[in-house]
Parts: structure tokens; C-alpha cells; sequence
């Protein structure tokens, strides 16, 4: 309970990027409420890699653990709520307490395993059958995320994501 009180809440509207590639992430951020897409970006072309529609971390934990810049962005596609704690303050209370190295190996084994099992199935999957698997596994992705950025996390233009559509 006295870790939860420790966030305080932010909340953001629907456009506002909440991580910029070239900064060094500093919060920790959860979301309680919303919809943010993760992406890489360069000059020309944008690439999605994640959406997060569900209650849980979003916090780059790369960049938080070792204080160097990011790469991704973060947008909010829908208003969205955070809570937030500084990495300042999660020093002070995991050194208080003792308990934030078991906590940060713990999310990182996750995100470890959630990435490898993403670049595989993006490795030996087509874009329908990562599509189907998003009906099956992700379908609020499918009511709540455009399109278009559908199509960029499946590597495919929304053309060819349509044709998809229609086959099935």
C-alpha cells in the first residue's frame, strides 16, 4: 500500500507524446486508463511495436535502469491516466525497503520474455497470421487502435491489411 501511495496521477489528451526518443526516462509510469502506442521513428517512416490497452507498466525499463536515452516514442491515441513515481523516489523506497532489486529483475525477466516471443512470432508469422493471432489474443486492439497503425505494427500498408481483412 505505501509503495501504490507513493504515485501521483497524471493524466494527458489524445495526441500528447509521453516519451521521446533521445531522453532518458526518470518515472515510472503505469497506466490506469487509456490507450498508448509504442513506436520507432526516423525523418520518413514511423514503425509501431506495442500498444498498451491494459492496466500495467509502460515505463521504457531500458533507459530507467541505466540512465540512457530511448529510442521509442509514446503517443496517447485516446485520453490516458498515469501514475507516476520518480526515479528518485523509487530509489529512496526500494533502498528503504529492500525490495526494488527483486522488483525490477522481475519486470525486466517479463519484458524479456514478452519481446522474445514478439520478434519471433514477428520472424516466422505472416501478416495474417500476426493478425489473426491480434483477433485471438488482443481483439480490443482491433476496436480501439486505427487501422493504419494496425498496419504499421504488422509491418503491411493498410491496403494490404484490407485485403487481409476481407479474406478472412
Amino acid at each position: 500500500d505505501e509503495f501504490v501511495n507513493t504515485f501521483t496521477v497524471k493524466s494527458f489528451k489524445k495526441g500528447e507524446i509521453i516519451l521521446e526518443n533521445g531522453k532518458v526516462e526518470n518515472e515510472l509510469r503505469f497506466l490506469d486508463q487509456g490507450i498508448i502506442r509504442e513506436y520507432y521513428a526516423t525523418t520518413d517512416k514511423e514503425k509501431n511495436i506495442n500498444f498498451f490497452t491494459d492496466a500495467g507498466f509502460i515505463t521504457d525499463f531500458s533507459s530507467f535502469a541505466h540512465a540512457t536515452a530511448t529510442k521509442k516514442y509514446q503517443e496517447c491515441l485516446t485520453d490516458v491516466d498515469l501514475r507516476v513515481l520518480s526515479k528518485e523516489i523509487f530509489s529512496t523506497f526500494t533502498n528503504q525497503y529492500n525490495c526494488g532489486k527483486l522488483f525490477v529483475e522481475t519486470i525486466f525477466q517479463r519484458i524479456v520474455v514478452n519481446k522474445e516471443t514478439e520478434e519471433f512470432n514477428h520472424f516466422v508469422n505472416t501478416a495474417e497470421e500476426l493478425y489473426l493471432d491480434i483477433m485471438k489474443t488482443k481483439p480490443d486492439w482491433l476496436l480501439q487502435i486505427p487501422q493504419y497503425h494496425i498496419a504499421s505494427y504488422l509491418g503491411i500498408t493498410p491496403e494490404t491489411l484490407s485485403r487481409i481483412r476481407k479474406r478472412i
